[in-house]
């Protein structure tokens, strides 16, 4: 695992793929940390996140790109064995994730952040990407702080 990374990076990233088509929202996500982090995760980590974007399956429920940011979370930070405590903080990190976007967007429901948009127009595209790179972003930090590595980006001034 790559113990310095840049967030700027990763947010350009999972923007990037987003736009290009290439990846859906929470994919985005997943796949830029898995490469930026340099991970030894199998694709398939990125194959769990293909059912989340528009809202879990297309039902405008939770925001996609949210649901990436949980995922990575809880690969670096969450529990593999039955009963192991460390649940507790993954949820902690999860909701701290959740709530940095409520408090940017005021709601986590893709219907309401959609509202009036013309699904894969230009408007719904141009918020859905920069949607995937702010969680891409903060995912990203919290992963950094709580992991004790390195942005690349504070160590060189950016």
């Amino acid at each position: 695992m790559n113990k310095e990374v840049s967030i700027k990076k990763i947010r350009e990233e999972a923007e990037e793929l987003y736009r290009e088509g290439k990846f859906f929202c929470s994919e985005a996500i997943v796949y830029s940390i898995k490469e930026n982090f340099q991970l030894d995760m199998p694709d398939e980590m990125v194959a769990m996140a293909s059912g989340f974007p528009v809202g879990i399956g297309k039902s405008k429920c939770l925001c996609g790109a949210v649901s990436g940011g949980v995922m990575a979370l809880g690969y670096f930070l969450g529990r593999t064995k039955p009963g192991d405590s460390k649940v507790a903080k993954t949820l902690e990190l999860a909701n701290e994730l959740q709530q940095s976007f409520k408090d940017n967007h005021k709601v986590l429901c893709c219907k309401v952040l959609t509202h009036g948009m013309d699904m894969g127009s230009g408007e719904h595209k141009k918020q859905c990407i920069a949607f995937t790179g702010e969680v891409a972003e903060k995912t990203a930090e919290i992963i950094v702080r709580e992991l004790g590595l390195i942005n690349i980006d504070e160590a060189m001034g950016a």
